[in-house]
């Protein structure tokens, strides 16, 4: 598996293209903005791209989705259906986040906890962890021990929780249950910010240790 990231917008978001090195199939994760600078990269780098995953419904991680995917006709899929309501309020948080109007839009396919996505080779298991949004998934791809978790957690942070529909107890839930119960060594591929591991983060990170909330 082979992961580069391009940060994207003022809000420094990290989308991932994801190629799995056997087949050369591609997926775009969580794709927030400057959709030229994504589809040069991809002209660039002659990628065979197979779709746009969506790990929530934020603007600043789905903001080219729309353009991505008519021009590279592809499907856009994931989150949670749990994440419908973000999708409705795309033109509400346009203003809210400072970025251009942007319609509503829903991806092709959402997907379910447990379920798992197929990218060539690649097999990522879906895991609904709500809290920072209701219907926020992380893939897990368990032979790469790494796991793309948009904004559930962070390099000794954990997502904002006072959005609409944000839970801080549910955000620690989803951490402890569906992350934590990971190996210590598997990579953490956040939304911002750098890489982590899961050992790292249990072991340093101060809002799941109780000193922070």
């Amino acid at each position: 598996m082979k992961v580069f990231t391009k940060p994207v917008t003022a809000f420094m978001q990290n989308t991932r293209f994801i190629t799995c090195e056997e087949t050369g199939d591609t997926a775009i994760l969580d794709p927030g903005g400057d959709a030229h600078l994504l589809l040069d990269h991809i002209a660039s780098n002659n990628l065979t791209v197979k779709c746009v995953l969506l790990t929530h419904g934020h603007l600043d991680h789905v903001g080219a989705s729309v353009e991505l995917a008519s021009k590279l006709d592809i499907q856009i899929i994931g989150p949670t259906e749990e994440e419908r309501f973000w999708f409705d309020a795309l033109p509400m948080q346009s203003q809210m986040f400072g970025f251009a109007p942007h319609e509503v839009f829903y991806p092709d396919r959402w997907l379910e906890h447990g379920e798992v996505f197929n990218l060539g080779n690649l097999n990522f298991e879906v895991r609904h962890c709500p809290g920072h949004t209701p219907g926020h998934i992380v893939f897990y791809e368990a032979s790469k021990q790494a796991v793309f978790v948009g904004d559930v957690l962070f390099k000794g942070s954990v997502g904002r929780t006072d959005f609409p529909k944000g839970n801080s107890e549910q955000l620690k839930t989803s951490i402890k249950t569906q992350l934590f119960t990971l190996p210590d060594d598997v990579k953490v591929f956040s939304g911002h910010g750098p890489n982590t591991s899961i050992g790292y983060e249990k072991a340093h990170n101060p809002f799941m240790s109780g000193r922070f909330g």
